[in-house]
């Protein structure tokens, strides 16, 4: 799991690989991931945005762009926290992927983008 703090906002991930929904002969590798948004400001705030940086490790890059995450833009009060999976397809047993929220001070109405750190993608079988 990789953490980070930016903006008061904390961004944690898990990642894991989804076997039943690859298919390594043709080079299609899914990856599911957990992320955790917790707010340690002393404000509500919500998530507008989100921007993601795709790496598989043949060089290939892309970006996903789009509203909320997983079809909601969640409101966290101080303390509180948000969590959601969702997925990334690979061509590569192995990538990366970074990225920004867009988040809303809920009182001034004021944006602000907060990290998502960078995390690994990689299939079991390619520890070994």
């Amino acid at each position: 799991m990789v953490s980070k703090i930016s903006e008061g906002v904390e961004i944690s991930v898990e990642t894991f690989y989804q076997p039943d929904y690859s298919n390594p002969v043709n080079n299609e590798f899914m990856f599911a991931y957990r992320i955790t948004i917790e707010n340690h400001n002393h404000f509500t705030i919500k998530l507008l945005h989100r921007h993601w940086h795709i790496f598989d490790s043949n060089g290939q890059e892309r970006e996903v762009d789009g509203e909320g995450v997983v079809g909601v833009q969640p409101v966290l009060e101080q303390g509180k926290q948000f969590q959601y999976v969702s997925g990334c397809n690979l061509r590569t047993e192995m990538g990366r992927m970074y990225g920004t929220y867009i988040m809303e001070n809920q009182n001034s109405k004021v944006t602000f983008k907060v990290k998502i750190p960078p995390f690994e993608m990689i299939a079991p079988f390619k520890n070994n």
